[in-house]
């Protein structure tokens, strides 16, 4: 009994961490940092910036020019990203923990170069728009 306990544990900690595991060893993914992330808005004007939080939290503050498309509802709206393909784009979340799901979803539909905002808007020390 402990041993499929173990096994069924394992196995759970694998999927949550799956996603981000995916994107650090992905060559068209780069992590990146709140403060690099303000160097690369300011030197990327072509840069797409994809917002993964819910309305509610966009709408508390977001960066300027971000585009709101929750993480679960990207895989549906792929669609609506096309007219992206080929830019830079760059995913963020409120602190990492549901964009890294958006980035493997761009990545299975073959969008890049993705930069990923490791630690989400929490570690943004740019300014928001409300």
């Amino acid at each position: 009994m402990n041993n499929i306990l173990t096994i069924i544990l394992i196995l759970l900690i694998a999927y949550i961490l799956y996603p981000k595991i995916m994107i650090r060893f992905n060559k068209n993914v780069k992590n990146v940092s709140g403060q690099e992330v303000v160097k690369l808005i300011r030197e990327n004007k072509n840069l797409i910036i994809l917002d993964v939080r819910s309305k509610s939290e966009y709408q508390t503050g977001h960066i300027n020019a971000s585009k709101l498309m929750p993480a679960n509802e990207i895989a549906s709206r792929i669609s609506e990203l096309e007219k992206f393909r080929g830019k830079p784009i760059l995913v963020h979340c409120a602190s990492g923990g549901r964009s890294p799901k958006a980035v493997n979803v761009l990545l299975k539909n073959k969008f890049g170069p993705i930069y990923h905002m490791n630690h989400g808007l929490s570690d943004f020390n740019g300014n928001l728009k409300k």
